[in-house]
């Protein structure tokens, strides 16, 4: 069992959380426990586990660790952030309405509106950082309040508190995919939210090697339901990926401080560009979420977008021109990306849909990771002065 940290700073938490030395070696990292199944001493008498979708040493130390850096007491790892989306919604049942947010990482609105709206459930997507429209937004059958924040591709602030007030008002459960900001920057089950979700793919492993997702809940019941959802779907992480994932998440602390370092130097040079006519950032004081933001993060993250005249050609041959910023989707890990929402992140998303949400078919998004700063800022520019 792995000692309580509730006392301790975030970095501490975060190299120790969710485990102890191996008992038997005294390994300082939890090893990747690869098997299938476990030996039993009597039937239906299991030691811990008795087979590894249900549970497995390994994911147990990723579980914990992940709760420790949200401040809660359980966790729950699944195959990939999308696995733990799909979890939460199981919570739900045909005929139950949900509010999310219009401004969503596409594959989310995808699973919402591909998939499970014709299972039964009904979505209403509007801007989350306008209180006024989702209580608007609310139905009797409303039981989820979905909500990303900073919001993917346009890094929309909202304000959790507030929200958190509006669901329990509504007795909907308040979900917040934490994935942008990490725990190291927000805490959202500390201002109300009932569930916490992370594609761990993302900050949280940190290194552009491995798929996972989690959830963090502060109560009991929900785990229990959501760990019966784990084991009867099966959309579990294997060991070494859980291996990977807690390896990467010990640095979380301090990558993030580099992350942000280097976001707002981006945010401030792109700000000041003459070819970039709007930049998403709430890191800047001319950002409308910039105050909220203040108020319930530590920092703003690495995520930056900025809009390009021209429509979709202007951003498609930036992404062409960068040496140091890598084109690829995803988002988090050590190494600089470019993106074109329109063009793949969000390709999913009907045109319309993107455009009445404010996502501009000029938009470029970045994932700005750890590169030394000087060698980030020549690379945009040389890039823009291209295009």
């Amino acid at each position: 069992m792995a000692q309580d940290l509730s006392g301790y700073g975030f970095g501490t938490r975060a190299v120790h959380g969710g485990t102890e030395p191996e008992p038997v070696t005294g390994a300082i990292m939890t090893p990747v426990f690869q098997t299938s199944t476990y030996v039993q001493p009597r039937p239906a008498e299991a030691k811990l586990h008795e087979y590894s979708r249900t549970g497995n040493p390994t994911r147990d130390a990723l579980e914990a660790a992940v709760a420790t850096l949200e401040g809660a007491p359980h966790g729950l790892a699944f195959a990939s952030g999308m696995a733990a989306i799909d979890a939460v919604l199981r919570l739900l049942s045909a005929g139950d309405h949900v509010v999310a947010g219009d401004d969503l990482y596409g594959g989310t609105y995808r699973l919402f509106t591909k998939v499970l709206q014709r299972c039964g459930l009904s979505f209403s997507f509007v801007d989350t950082s306008n209180l006024a429209a989702v209580e608007a937004a609310l139905r009797p059958e409303t039981r989820l309040l979905w909500v990303e924040t900073p919001t993917n591709p346009l890094l929309k602030i909202s304000d959790l508190s507030a929200l958190a007030a509006i669901a329990r008002r509504a007795g909907a459960l308040f979900a917040v995919d934490n994935t942008f900001a990490t725990p190291a920057l927000q805490q959202p089950l500390s201002l109300g939210a009932d569930l916490v979700v992370h594609s761990t793919t993302k900050y949280v492993g940190g290194h552009s090697d491995v798929v996972g997702g989690a959830v963090v809940t502060r109560d009991p019941e929900l785990r229990e339901r959501l760990a019966f959802i784990q084991n009867a779907a099966g959309a579990v992480p294997g060991p070494w990926d859980c291996f990977l994932t807690l390896r990467g998440l010990k640095t979380l602390h301090l990558r993030m401080e580099r992350h942000c370092d280097n976001a707002e130097a981006v945010a401030a040079f792109l700000a000041e560009h003459p070819k970039v006519t709007r930049v998403h950032y709430p890191g800047l004081p001319s950002h409308p979420g910039h105050e909220v933001a203040r108020r319930q993060m530590r920092r703003c993250g690495g995520m930056v977008s900025f809009e390009l005249e021209g429509g979709i050609q202007p951003g498609y041959d930036l992404c062409l021109r960068t040496r140091i910023f890598r084109l690829a989707e995803s988002l988090g890990g050590v190494e600089s990306l470019v993106e074109q929402p329109a063009t793949m992140t969000h390709a999913s998303v009907e045109p319309e849909v993107r455009r009445a949400a404010g996502l501009a078919d000029g938009l470029v998004r970045l994932s700005v990771g750890v590169e030394d700063r000087e060698d980030l800022l020549a690379d945009l520019e040389q890039a823009l002065d291209a295009v």
